[in-house]
């Protein structure tokens, strides 16, 4: 799918549908930008670190805001979003968003290729490029809320709740990677010492996936604190 099928949107998004993603984007690591312009972009981080958002229950060793719908994100595929039925509807998704993407990237002047697909029920646009450091900003940060923001206007523009995926040169594939280490890591310890091990603060994407690790690893984990500074601790087995 070529982002020249895609379906034209407005690149802006109101202060109004702002407004309606406020309890989704407390879960990002950091502010959405009011406005997509370069300044933006740049100020919000130059790092890599990762979705917003969210979650699945205390049975599996997560909070009720861990693993599920980052402030749209979940990490792994769930059940479809209300109202979307087929792979069309998710492909439409996809196309929506990309417009609105490739519309933040003329005017914050960056250069980027869009990527649409589907992976199981959600669509999943990924910008590749050179210059991309300004998209993904320090852990994530800018990432999750462009995401934020392009959820948004695939809403306004389908009238459905969205899952899509936003991803920037890779970077949640890599952070996914690193995540899980951190869970194995963190679980080889507490097997070793029977002394549980509290982790840094992370956003409801990474701690879904260090939980999902540390539970391939035989132990069980849960989440303590208030965001931003919620953690994951790991506990030893029974």
């Amino acid at each position: 799918m070529s982002q020249g099928e895609s379906a034209v949107t407005d690149p802006q998004v109101s202060a109004a549908d702002q407004a309606q993603a406020g309890p989704a984007r407390q879960e990002a690591a950091g502010p959405a930008p009011a406005e997509a312009g370069a300044d933006e972009f740049a100020g919000a981080g130059d790092d890599a670190g990762y979705d917003a958002g969210d979650d699945a229950g205390d049975d599996a060793g997560y909070d009720a805001g861990d693993g599920a719908g980052e402030p749209g994100l979940d990490p792994e595929p769930g059940a479809a979003a209300p109202g979307l039925t087929d792979v069309a509807d998710l492909e439409l998704e996809g196309e929506v968003a990309a417009d609105y993407i490739e519309g933040l990237l003329d005017v914050a002047d960056l250069d980027g290729d869009i990527d649409m697909d589907v992976e199981g029920d959600r669509a999943v646009v990924s910008v590749v490029g050179a210059t991309l450091d300004e998209l993904v900003g320090q852990r994530g940060e800018v990432l999750e809320a462009l995401q934020e923001l392009t959820r948004l206007a695939v809403h306004r523009h389908t009238g459905n709740r969205t899952r899509i995926m936003i991803d920037v040169g890779g970077y949640r594939q890599r952070r996914r990677a690193e995540l899980a280490e951190t869970g194995r890591d963190a679980a080889a310890e507490v097997k070793r010492t029977g002394v549980p091990k509290k982790l840094w603060a992370m956003n409801p994407f990474e701690r879904k996936i260090v939980h999902d690790a540390v539970a391939a690893a035989g132990l069980r984990s849960e989440s303590e604190g208030e965001e931003p500074d919620r953690r994951v601790v790991v506990l030893p087995g029974d």
